[in-house]
């Protein structure tokens, strides 16, 4: 089933020449439950579309899947999907990754992770990336350019973020849009692992937002030796990115940026 990204609704408009009713397209934003295994482990806002990546990438990202191997991904679980309007995503090991904690709470589509403790989680069972060739710094400030090209929903709405991954000679190997920024990168790193091209040790990870905790944090759970922000990076961003030996780059923009990680590139 094709689920509609965007839709039609009627604003009023003001300008020079006063107002006009005029049709205008809209992001759409609804819920999204993920359940691993049985359990409900997250719940989110989203932009409906690439929503079993969404699901595969949330939980290699939160390390819920240990070493356990996706065996199935669906709509719903216990019955038909348009029961759950496919707001529902079932993400199945056979039982093999570790038992799940419910979580019963939402999030919303710009909300990332909350406490110190669950800072740690998320790095502590990381390791540092291995050595990688040094990224053409040029290539990498070029990267908003060529996303920008294939913003397709944000060009239609003005409402959407986009994450995408990049090849060392620039070639886009895939992009997604959401509404939700951490969704997009959860999209993204979920395709790659469905397609098992993870660890993404020669990719760069472009995002259009700004580099928090949180993307760096994916980034380095995927094995991207690069991260490109169109935005600024926070403190915290900035020092786990040096812990990565992640090649942090911020305030891209126009072929001019600037890099914040490691500490000897700046």
């Amino acid at each position: 089933m094709v689920r509609t990204k965007s839709h039609s609704v009627i604003a009023r408009r003001f300008g020079d020449n006063g107002s006009n009713r005029t049709p205008d397209e809209v992001l759409v934003e609804e819920p999204l439950a993920i359940h691993l295994d049985g359990t409900q482990i997250s719940s989110t806002m989203r932009t409906p579309g690439a929503d079993f990546e969404l699901a595969a990438g949330y939980c290699h990202a939160e390390g819920v899947l240990g070493q356990a191997v996706i065996t199935e991904i669906r709509y719903c679980g216990t019955g038909a999907p348009v029961d759950s309007d496919f707001n529902v995503v079932s993400v199945d090991t056979g039982g093999v990754a570790p038992e799940p904690t419910p979580r019963l709470g939402s999030t919303s589509s710009s909300c990332g992770i909350c406490g110190a403790e669950a800072i740690g989680e998320l790095t502590e069972r990381l390791r540092v990336l291995p050595a990688y060739d040094p990224w053409d710094l040029d290539l990498l400030l070029g990267l908003p350019a060529l996303a920008q090209k294939k913003q397709a929903l944000f060009d239609t709405t003005g409402a959407s973020h986009a994450a995408a991954a990049f090849d060392r000679d620039g070639n886009m190997v895939l992009i997604r849009e959401d509404i939700g920024r951490h969704n997009a990168v959860d999209k993204v790193v979920g395709r790659l692992l469905l397609d098992k091209q993870l660890p993404a040790t020669n990719l760069a990870l472009f995002v259009s937002g700004r580099a928090s905790f949180e993307m760096v944090q994916k980034a380095w759970a995927a094995g991207f030796t690069a991260l490109v922000a169109v935005s600024g990076p926070s403190s915290l961003a900035i020092a786990t990115a040096r812990r990565a030996g992640l090649l942090l780059v911020g305030f891209a923009r126009n072929g001019k940026g600037s890099v914040y990680s490691p500490d000897t590139a700046v």
